[in-house]
């Protein structure tokens, strides 16, 4: 019976550990940068400016010249223009990653107007945009440096990210 309980105090030690040392390891920049991309997209989708903006770069600027400030007039804009925006995030591929930068394409599928359920009802369609996105890392935290984006057909989405949008919108 001594043996049995030595046994099992045994295996939960090892269990913990082995849970303690898995858990507490720290994310590693590919998944800092999915994770960011991620709240970036909800930030947008609830028009959180000032979420949005910290994962800007001071140094931001887009394929047309705007830089931060620019940028926030642009997305208010929108803001204004349009409600109950529905942002997907679809999928994220990841080209380079340096110590303190990387170079990463997404695509999102965005829409405006009706709550995302009657969306999903009605089977509307979004726009979908693919971003290509530089990113510098300063004091151990991933931002956006430059972004430029186009509007990409359902036929020259990535296949991973046509499979989320057919998740969505089954009737695709």
């Amino acid at each position: 019976m001594k043996n049995h309980f030595q046994n099992g105090l045994i295996f939960s030690l090892i269990f913990f550990l082995v849970f303690f040392l898995t858990s507490c390891q720290e994310k590693t920049d590919e998944e800092l940068i999915l994770e960011m991309m991620e709240d970036v997209g909800k930030y947008a989708e609830k028009k959180d400016m000032s979420n949005i903006m910290i994962n800007l770069a001071d140094d931001y600027r887009d394929f047309e010249g705007r830089g931060k400030k620019e940028t926030q007039d642009m997305i208010n804009e929108y803001y204004k223009r349009y409600r109950g925006i529905a942002i997907n995030m679809l999928s994220t591929r990841i080209e380079k990653i340096r110590s303190l930068e990387a170079s990463i394409q997404t695509e999102v599928a965005f829409s405006s107007g009706a709550a995302k359920v009657f969306r999903k009802l009605i089977r509307y369609s979004t726009e979908n945009y693919r971003l290509k996105i530089k990113l510098i890392k300063r004091n151990d935290r991933w931002q956006i440096q430059y972004a430029e984006w186009r509007y990409v057909t359902l036929n020259e989405l990535f296949p991973e990210s046509l499979s989320i949008l057919k998740k969505i919108f089954p009737d695709l």
